[in-house]
């Protein structure tokens, strides 16, 4: 076989192969974003060195069997974002839902927590010891 057949069939090759690249590539959607720096998918953590899950934002689907602790039941479809310290304790959570929106910050001592949802807008805080005060406008 001479070098110029060798030739013309790696050429073709190479022309069926771009072919093939070419045709599994598909055209963006009208949904999706040409964007690089976009990430897109349902959850997102990032993790320590030693792969603890430090923080997580993530899309929690409504659930109408769960019990809220103001006592009513449902929760409605949620984006959460929770930052979490070294020993796994949400020290910030931050939600946002289709009728308001929720923030909590604690840490050893209590927590304070800042609820808007509905007609009932509240802050919550409790101390280490249990201690809790509510303010309703």
């Amino acid at each position: 076989m001479s070098w110029r057949r060798i030739a013309l069939v790696l050429a073709g090759l190479n022309l069926v192969l771009i072919a093939l690249v070419l045709a599994r590539v598909r055209p963006l959607q009208a949904t999706e974003h040409a964007s690089p720096g976009v990430l897109r998918g349902s959850a997102l953590e990032l993790v320590d060195a030693h792969g603890r899950v430090r923080a997580e934002l993530k899309v929690l689907a409504a659930d109408p069997d769960v019990k809220m602790p103001d006592g009513t039941r449902g929760a409605p479809e949620t984006v959460q974002l929770r930052l979490i310290d070294s020993k796994g304790g949400p020290n910030v959570k931050l939600a946002a839902t289709e009728d308001g929106s929720g923030l909590v910050l604690g840490g050893e001592r209590g927590y304070v927590q800042i609820l808007s949802r509905g007609q009932n807008p509240y802050v919550k805080i409790v101390t280490g010891g249990g201690e809790e005060r509510l303010i309703k406008p």
